[in-house]
């Protein structure tokens, strides 16, 4: 069998570039992490705007830094932060599908608006699946281009996984699911696990209170400043912890954690964002306001069967 057509050459990595299907799932059980898109918003626009399935592989880049060398061409998007992503030293329109050629340039440069882009290609990033997954998580050494949790690296070569769909380039995101990152977002939270713990006053303060990213942010979790949560809870027994569970340590100040985090945790819950407030807090840089919004379940999962419903999901 010949070698997969090289697409991309990565000239310059930048701090934190990921490979990322949809996830890795089934197996928490042997405290294994999900990994996948920490903007499951944005990544999926990208695949569905080349015409790749609910689950092709994409890149995640963070903060931007990455330069790549095309090397063959393609069809290819940029959907969610502003990075100041330029093709050949020009400005690459974003959320929208185009053709690159053979030795052209595409770089990201540094956030503008939001913290995390990602590139879609059509056909998909090839890369050997660990544990039923191409998800990079670096922390547990699975997944990514190597299948050893590295983020790219200079001199590293992207191939294209499967033959394109035949979707012509210049497809464009609906405009009402284009979001301007900059904006103070709402957080949907569904209260839950240890909330009636917590203090009447605290409850209230954490859904009516302007809370700030702290600058202790990454894949794993997302800290909270502001006014100090107090929960009547001792201590307790280390319990399974979903993605977007909202732990608050005994400094009061929330975690909210994402695709990275850990299996387990004994800290009280205030409940759990949803999956798409989780997409959303994965783009506020440090320093950003954001509020938290209590939702029922209901609700929540109205939602996401929504949008899931976009993707023929």
């Amino acid at each position: 069998m010949s070698a997969p057509q090289t697409l991309f050459e990565v000239h310059r990595a930048g701090p934190l570039a990921l490979l990322q299907d949809a996830g890795r799932f089934g197996v928490r059980r042997l405290g294994v992490t999900q990994g996948g898109p920490a903007d499951e918003h944005a990544w999926a626009w990208a695949n569905q705007l080349v015409g790749n399935a609910w689950g092709t592989t994409g890149l995640e880049i963070t903060m931007g830094g990455l330069e790549l060398v095309c090397r063959s061409e393609a069809v290819i998007v940029v959907c969610g932060a502003d990075l100041d992503a330029c093709l050949d030293g020009d400005a690459l329109p974003l959320w929208q599908g185009l053709r690159v050629e053979a030795g052209q340039r595409l770089s990201f440069q540094q956030p503008v608006n939001g913290l995390r882009a990602y590139l879609a290609v059509a056909g998909g990033f090839q890369a050997e699946p660990v544990l039923g997954s191409t998800a990079t998580v670096t922390r547990e050494g699975l997944g990514g281009l190597h299948g050893d949790g590295h983020p790219l690296q200079e001199g590293d070569r992207l191939a294209r996984a499967a033959s394109p769909t035949g979707r012509q380039p210049g497809q464009r995101a609906p405009a009402d699911v284009i979001i301007d990152y900059r904006e103070e977002p709402r957080l949907a939270l569904i209260p839950g696990a240890q909330v009636a713990a917590f203090e009447g006053s605290s409850l209230y303060q954490a859904f009516n209170a302007t809370w700030q990213v702290d600058d202790r942010a990454d894949r794993m979790g997302v800290r909270l400043r502001g006014p100090e949560l107090k929960c009547r809870s001792g201590g307790m027994i280390s319990e399974g912890i979903g993605p977007g569970a909202v732990q608050v340590p005994p400094d009061g100040q929330p975690i909210a954690l994402l695709n990275d985090r850990q299996t387990i945790g004994g800290y009280p819950r205030l409940g759990a964002l949803t999956p798409l407030a989780c997409a959303r807090l994965a783009q506020c840089l440090p320093g950003q306001r954001v509020r938290l919004q209590p939702t029922s379940l209901e609700q929540a999962s109205r939602a996401y069967r929504a949008f899931r419903s976009r993707f023929g999901t």
